[in-house]
């Protein structure tokens, strides 16, 4: 798995750490789409602001204006969907439809709202978020799972989304953009599905041709025409002939046909509130030695990502989880602003000897900072850290070299469960 390791002697210092060299990891990325958006939103804002009644239960839609001749159907409830009330009908012919039918005008600040929450408890995750729209995202997660699975971060963004803010999402799991985005369409709602490269033949190649992503209605009887029904007959047509008949398309369509698709998670910084992970465990841990070596991992991906967003920390807390489910959370504050990985570690160290107790088994952990501010909104003082120059020039190093070659190019060697290697000295 490794391809080598790196010793690196900080100048001025008895100090010495271990960088282990990795190899490149495939991308990982989730698409979260959350389940009629629009109607969910009002229901949640509704039964938030004191209402007993959950429109999601009952015959409902979300309307434009009937009398300014807009009256149409942009999101419908369930039970209105059994009575046959299908989107973009006029609202005359959905009444027809079900006389008893609650109808609930659009409002656009309460679904900036709610995309907003959504939007902040994935920045959670990662930084590298594009807003596809207001109701679904994409999420590059491959600098940020360290020992986890991207399937396991999926299962606990729907939870977490299902109980902090009150609506529910599908996820699609996928190592690039156009995978996730096809799985988060397979059945709804409330569903997480993988599609990964050796699933495109079950999952994906015997969805009609008009199911692929980017495919108009206009392209669909062209393609019927030349006897292409499905996603798997448009993959196993020869690539020249479709550019020969629809140009630069017909080679984009042959390449998400077979899923080839090396775009790029398009996100715009924003600062946000808090920066944390947490990881499931593989396996239930009592031993608090290997705790705190996770914890360390925990504490490099935070505090780099402090850095690479100028920010920094006021405030640590840790969580736990233990195998019964029960949930523990320790903060503490920081003695000085930082985005120090020694300094974070040995808070968040503090915090978990505070809490654990010996011969629990844990099988969740998690770190997160809060508080955080800009770099260049803090003054510190000469005398704040005999030892600040020392750690910035090897988390310098560290960020150049993860910048350079990916962040799993380089870690710590604490993250890695090498008993040899040493670790950050008290």
């Amino acid at each position: 798995m490794y391809e080598g390791a790196l010793k690196i002697k900080l100048t001025n210092t008895n100090k010495s750490f271990i960088i282990i060299l990795v190899k490149f990891m495939e991308r990982q990325i989730l698409h979260v789409d959350v389940n009629n958006a629009f109607l969910s939103w009002l229901a949640v804002n509704m039964l938030e602001k004191g209402s007993n009644i959950d429109i999601r239960t009952i015959p409902s839609i979300i309307g434009g204006d009937e009398e300014a001749r807009k009256g149409i159907v942009l999101a419908k409830s369930m039970k209105a969907k059994e009575c046959g009330i299908v989107t973009g009908e006029p609202i005359y012919q959905a009444k027809r439809k079900c006389p008893g039918l609650q109808i609930y005008r659009s409002d656009f600040k309460v679904f900036k709202k709610y995309s907003d929450e959504l939007y902040n408890m994935l920045l959670e995750y990662t930084d590298k978020i594009e807003r596809f729209s207001i109701d679904e995202c994409f999420m590059d997660m491959t600098e940020y799972l360290i020992k986890d699975t991207l399937l396991n971060k999926a299962k606990e963004i729907n939870k977490r989304v299902k109980s902090e803010l009150g609506f529910t999402v599908n996820i699609g799991v996928a190592h690039n953009k156009l995978l996730a985005k096809m799985a988060s369409d397979f059945t709804k709602p409330d569903r997480i599905h993988t599609l990964y490269n050796e699933e495109i033949p079950t999952k994906m190649w015997t969805l009609p041709i008009s199911e692929l992503f980017m495919i108009g209605r206009k392209t669909v009887p062209k393609l019927h025409n030349m006897g292409i029904k499905t996603i798997g007959d448009l993959a196993h047509t020869d690539r020249n002939l479709l550019i020969k008949k629809f140009g630069k398309q017909g080679n984009t369509m042959w390449e998400y046909s077979n899923g080839i698709d090396n775009s790029e998670v398009n996100y715009q910084y924003e600062r946000p509130k808090c920066i944390g992970n947490e990881i499931t465990l593989p396996e239930d841990i009592c031993n608090i030695s290997k705790l705190e070596e996770i914890l360390l991992a925990l504490a490099e991906q935070v505090s780099y990502r402090l850095r690479k967003s100028n920010l920094l920390a006021n405030s640590v807390s840790v969580h736990l989880k233990t195998k019964e489910f029960i949930n523990t959370s320790h903060q503490g504050k920081l003695e000085l602003t930082t985005s120090n990985t020694k300094t974070i570690y040995k808070k968040a160290k503090q915090l978990l000897n505070e809490m654990y107790k010996a011969g629990t088994f844990i099988r969740l952990i998690g770190l997160r900072v809060d508080n955080l501010v800009e770099t260049d909104e803090v003054q510190l003082s000469l005398f704040d850290n005999e030892n600040k120059a020392k750690n910035e020039k090897l988390n310098s190093v560290i960020d150049e070299l993860k910048d350079k070659y990916g962040y799993n190019s380089v870690t710590l060697a604490g993250k890695m469960n090498v008993g040899d290697y040493i670790k950050f000295k008290e």
